[in-house]
């Protein structure tokens, strides 16, 4: 058999099981959410702590909604990889998912970080602390020290000090290399979960990016890490199937969180850190229109938008749901193929 064929087999026969698993999953995982009142808690409050009254009359029927979601996926994930492990070790397959130079640490940053969002979820649900659930703070001083290993191993232990520029090349940062990677994991992480607030909207274009990565790490002969790229796409993909209007449930920050810092820790992994912008354009579009609210807010009391992150200020324009979300994917999709061809003309 040729060897494209099988590295062909293994990219996506892993994400067609990861999509099985998780799409077998959904009925006993949703059941299980419901039965123990695991249900979306509309915010109240805007980014700049006002009442949100836009943004709560807009969702006020998604109340109730099962959450937490995002534990299916990368739950699911994590099974297929395991799977693939005990595959290879019973002599049924020659390649594991599991593999130290390729894949331990988007693993781990998935796991770890999908346990911060899920502490962040239940604290929600259940109305604990004054924000109801982990205060921003919070999140950033852990998804920081999680950055921060991250960086430590990448620059200690790998030996990664330097960035691609397309059409030019590798440049060397030294040092500036470890605040650098802190700062992706930390935007990336936060960009996915602001971007998560349409259903569908967050995992559609997630499904775009690590589509992409997943190709990219292919080219670059990273095998193991373009079919767990395929994993998170196929079992993303299931989620998906149930999460479009009207959603069955919800990613939550479990999924959110996680998923943005895997997608981070991928891009420096393949070391596309500076097209990270054109494959995620979307999630770098909400972040930048919340600062701008924000700012805009602070310094001149008056809001550029009618409400923040963007997909809400369409939303209260009038634009079906469905219609913000299919727009965004549409516009989320030519960002990037454009960021892969600018990918692929340096690889």
């Amino acid at each position: 058999m040729h060897e494209f064929t099988k590295d062909l087999i293994l990219i996506l026969g892993s994400s067609f099981l990861a999509f099985l698993i998780t799409f077998i999953a959904v009925k006993p995982f949703t059941n299980f959410l419901i039965n123990h009142k695991i249900g979306k808690q509309i915010r109240e409050n805007a980014l700049t702590g006002e009442k949100s009254s836009v943004f709560s009359a807009l969702h006020a029927k998604k109340s109730g909604t099962p959450t937490m979601g995002g534990i299916i996926i990368w739950g699911s994930a994590l099974f297929v990889i395991l799977l693939s492990r005990l595959a290879s070790a019973m002599g049924f397959f020659d390649r594991s998912l599991l593999n130290r130079k390729e894949t331990w640490i988007p693993i781990f940053t998935m796991v770890a970080v999908g346990m911060l969002g899920a502490l962040d979820d239940y604290l929600n649900i259940k109305g604990i602390g004054k924000t109801k659930g982990l205060s921003a703070s919070f999140k950033l001083i852990w998804l920081t020290i999680f950055g921060g290993v991250g960086a430590y191993w990448f620059f200690e232990k790998l030996g990664f000090d330097s960035i691609n520029i397309p059409m030019i090349g590798d440049v060397t940062i030294g040092w500036w290399y470890i605040p650098l990677f802190i700062f992706i994991i930390v935007a990336t992480s936060n960009s996915v979960n602001l971007t998560d607030g349409l259903d569908g909207l967050a995992s559609g274009l997630l499904i775009l990016a690590f589509g992409a990565f997943g190709i990219i790490a292919y080219i670059q002969g990273l095998l193991i890490l373009s079919a767990f790229c395929g994993v998170i796409v196929g079992s993303t993909a299931a989620f998906l199937w149930f999460n479009i209007p009207p959603a069955l449930f919800y990613m939550g920050d479990t999924g959110a969180l996680s998923l943005g810092a895997t997608l981070g820790v991928i891009a420096m992994l393949t070391d596309q850190v500076l097209v990270l912008p054109f494959i995620g354009f979307i999630f770098v579009i909400e972040t930048l229109s919340c600062i701008i609210q924000i700012t805009s807010k602070k310094l001149f009391k008056r809001k550029v938008f009618r409400i923040a992150p963007i997909h809400h200020h369409f939303e209260a324009k009038g634009w079906p749901e469905s219609k913000v979300v299919m727009r965004f994917w549409i516009i989320g999709g030519f960002a990037t193929g454009l960021g892969l061809i600018l990918s692929l003309l340096t690889l």
